[in-house]
C-alpha cells in the first residue's frame, strides 16, 4: 500500500489543491460516526429488507454511498487503530484485541503514535471523542486526552463497553457515576470484569447522542472534529451468557409486536434507534446553520456478529457477502460508508472507489489544510467526495491481518482478493470480486501468477511486531 503523494507537501499547496478539486476554501467541520458490529447489509440503502433505517437511507440519498469501503480490521481495537493512525494492519501499533491474561498495554497507542486528532489539532480544530475508545486506559499513553482529543466522554475499555447500562462512564479522566445497578460476571477478560444490569436507568447510547449534540451547540462557531464511535449494535456478551439476551435496548419499539424472539427484536430495535439518532445529529447541524460546512461520514468498525443470541438468517446482515465478524472474507471487513455534505457532495451519488479506514487520515488532513505524518498508508478520498473521480488516486492494494482463530491475512488489489490462513504459511484462496462478490469460487489453482503476486503483497505489508505473534488455535 502506498501513501498519497500529497502527504509531505506544504499546507499552502494542499489548500490550492483543494480549490482545484472544488472544495470550499473554508475548512469544514468533520464528524466521523462509527457503529459497532453493523453489517454491510444492515441498512436499507445497502439492501436490508427487515430492519428499518429511514434516516441513514435518507443520508445516503442526500450524499454519496461507497459500495467498496472497508474497515481497518475484522474486530474492534485494531480497526480503530487503523482509523486513528492511518496505518494498515501490517504497520499500526494495535493489531488485535488484547489476549486474555496478557498486558493490556498491547492494546494502547504509544506516545509516538500520531493520531488524526493530533493532526487536526495542528490546524486549529477542537476535537471530541464521544463513545467507545478501546485504545488506551486512563493511565496509559493511549488515553484519548493524550492522543489529540480535547474532550472525552464514554468508555475506555472494550469489555466495559459491552454493557449499555454500566455503573459509570468516563468524563475526561474522571468516572461519572450512573444510576444503574450491575451484577458482575463470573470471569474477567480484557482487563475488566463485565456484567449485566439488574437495575436499568441510564442507557449510555442515549447519553452519547445528547453529549454529541451539546458539543455541536457549544462549538458551532469554530472548526471541530467529532469522533462518535457508538456501541450499537454490539452485544453485551456478558449479558448473553448471564441472561441469554445480549441485545440491550430500552424498548423494542416498532418491533415489539413481531412474532420473534426477544434477541431478534432487540437487535432490530438497536439499529433503528441508532438510525434515528444519526438523523438527530444531522438535524442538529441544519438547526445550527452549519450543515453546509460539515462533512459527516458514517460507517461500522467491522462486520456483523451473532453474539446477542439473535438469528443472523432473519436479517441477513452481511447481504451478498460471505462471513461475519472475525472473518477476512468480505462480510467481516466490507462495511457501509456514507458521506454527507450538503452543497458539496452530489446528492444520491454512488462510488465504487475502493477505500478503507486508514484513508480518513489523509482525507481529514487535506480538508483541514494540515500535514499528515509521513509514515501512513493513507490516500485522501476528497476527489471522490467532490465528484472529481479523474483526480482520485488509488491504493496498489489494501491489507489486513488477524491473530485469533489460528490467524489469517488478506489482500485486495483491483478486483482480486486473496486470503492466506494461517498467516505466512497457509494455503492461499483467490477470488475475483467482480464476478464473485460472495467469495464462493476459489480460483487460486487457475491463476498461480496472481497468487504469487498476492503473496508478495502480504509479505511486503506485514512488518513483524513483538506484541503480535501467531498463537496456536485452541
Amino acid at each position: 500500500m502506498q501513501a498519497c503523494f500529497r502527504f509531505c507537501l506544504l499546507p499552502t499547496f494542499l489548500f490550492l489543491l483543494s480549490l482545484a478539486v472544488g472544495v470550499a476554501a473554508e475548512r469544514p467541520n468533520l464528524i466521523f460516526i462509527m457503529a459497532d458490529d453493523l453489517g454491510y447489509g444492515d441498512l436499507g440503502c445497502y439492501g436490508q429488507r427487515v430492519i428499518q433505517t429511514p434516516r441513514l437511507d435518507q443520508m445516503a440519498a442526500e450524499g454519496v454511498k461507497f459500495s467498496q469501503f472497508y474497515a481497518g480490521n475484522t474486530v474492534c481495537a485494531p480497526s480503530r487503530s487503523v482509523l486513528m493512525t492511518g496505518q494498515h494492519m501490517g504497520h499500526t501499533e494495535v493489531r488485535g484485541n488484547a489476549p486474555n491474561g496478557e498486558n493490556m498495554l498491547v492494546q494502547s497507542l504509544r506516545d509516538e503514535d500520531i493520531t488524526v486528532a493530533e493532526v487536526l489539532r495542528t490546524a486549529g480544530y477542537t476535537n471530541a471523542l464521544i463513545g467507545k475508545w478501546g485504545l488506551g486506559e486512563v493511565d496509559e499513553p493511549g488515553f484519548p486526552l493524550r492522543q489529540g482529543f480535547d474532550q472525552f466522554f464514554g468508555y475506555l475499555n472494550q469489555v466495559h463497553a459491552h454493557n449499555y447500562y454500566p455503573e459509570f462512564v468516563w468524563s475526561g479522566d474522571q468516572k461519572l457515576p450512573l444510576r444503574n445497578v450491575v451484577q458482575q460476571a463470573e470471569r474477567s477478560y480484557g482487563g475488566f470484569t463485565g456484567g449485566a444490569a439488574t437495575k436499568r436507568i441510564d442507557y449510555t447510547h442515549d447519553l452519547f447522542v445528547e453529549e454529541a449534540r451539546q458539543f455541536l451547540r457549544t462549538h458551532r462557531d469554530e472548526p471541530f472534529f467529532l469522533y462518535l464511535p457508538l456501541t450499537i449494535p454490539h452485544a453485551n456478551n456478558e449479558g448473553t451468557r448471564m441472561t441469554g439476551d445480549g441485545a440491550e435496548v430500552p424498548g423494542h419499539g416498532i418491533y415489539a409486536e413481531q412474532d420473534w424472539p426477544s434477541q431478534d427484536k432487540g437487535q432490530a430495535a438497536m439499529i433503528t434507534r441508532m438510525d434515528s439518532d444519526v438523523g438527530a445529529i444531522l438535524d442538529s447541524l441544519r438547526e445550527l446553520g452549519i450543515a453546509e460546512r460539515t462533512l459527516v461520514f458514517f460507517t461500522s468498525d467491522n462486520g456483523p456478529h451473532n453474539e446477542a443470541g439473535h438469528q443472523l438468517a432473519r436479517f441477513n446482515p452481511s447481504g451478498p457477502l460471505r462471513g461475519i465478524k472475525r472473518a477476512l472474507y468480505e462480510g467481516g471487513i466490507r462495511v457501509p460508508g456514507i458521506a454527507w455534505w450538503p452543497g458539496t457532495i452530489q446528492a444520491g451519488s454512488t462510488t465504487d472507489h475502493i477505500a478503507y479506514f486508514g484513508d480518513w487520515m489523509a482525507t481529514a488532513a487535506e480538508l483541514a489544510g494540515a500535514n499528515p505524518p509521513p509514515n501512513t498508508d493513507s490516500i485522501s478520498f476528497v476527489p471522490t467526495l467532490v465528484g472529481k473521480p479523474d483526480l482520485q488516486s488509488s491504493h496498489d492494494f489494501l491489507y489486513w491481518e488477524f491473530y485469533e482463530q489460528g490467524s489469517r491475512q488478506a489482500v485486495r488489489f483491483g478486483n482480486w482478493k486473496a486470503i492466506r490462513q494461517p498467516m505466512k504459511t497457509g494455503d492461499v484462496q483467490l477470488y475475483n470480486l467482480d464476478r464473485d462478490i460472495g467469495e464462493q469460487d476459489d480460483v487460486a489453482d487457475q491463476h498461480p501468477e496472481i497468487v504469487s503476486r498476492a503473496i508478495g503483497m502480504m509479505d511486503q505489508a506485514h512488518v513483524p511486531h513483538p506484541n503480535w505473534k501467531v498463537r496456536r488455535r485452541r
